[in-house]
């Protein structure tokens, strides 16, 4: 795998990790609380934004070996990871649009690094 191997899965990871904060606090949004203190100062909010602080990191790690020209790309399977996080924790569904779409970006994913995994 070497070091562009692990420094793409820490890129992933990042991704991974910002779309479960996604996920956390689109789940925190529609509750009530008791005062706009609460709605921000609540253990899976802070955790949330905890782990994007840390995806933010693994992100700046990763750029030390992921090529710059490739950042977006990987930073595209954020859409996948939302769109099959939300369709099992949020109960949203995945309409054949939706589907269409994700399948969209993952061919373009496929089409632009082609070769450069080698």
């Amino acid at each position: 795998m070497g070091n562009k191997g692990i420094y793409r899965f820490f890129f992933l990871a990042a991704v991974f990790l910002s779309s479960v904060c996604q996920i956390i606090l689109k789940k925190n949004a529609g509750k009530e609380y008791k005062n706009r203190i609460r709605e921000y100062m609540n253990l899976p909010v802070a955790a949330a934004y905890s782990l994007f602080f840390l995806s933010t990191l693994l992100t700046l790690t990763a750029y030390k070996y992921v090529p710059l020209s490739m950042g977006p790309i990987l930073e595209a399977t954020g859409y996948v990871w939302v769109a099959g996080l939300g369709a099992v924790f949020l109960k949203e569904k995945l309409n054949r649009q939706k589907l269409i779409g994700l399948m969209l970006i993952i061919t373009g994913m496929i089409v632009f690094n082609w070769g450069m995994f080698g």
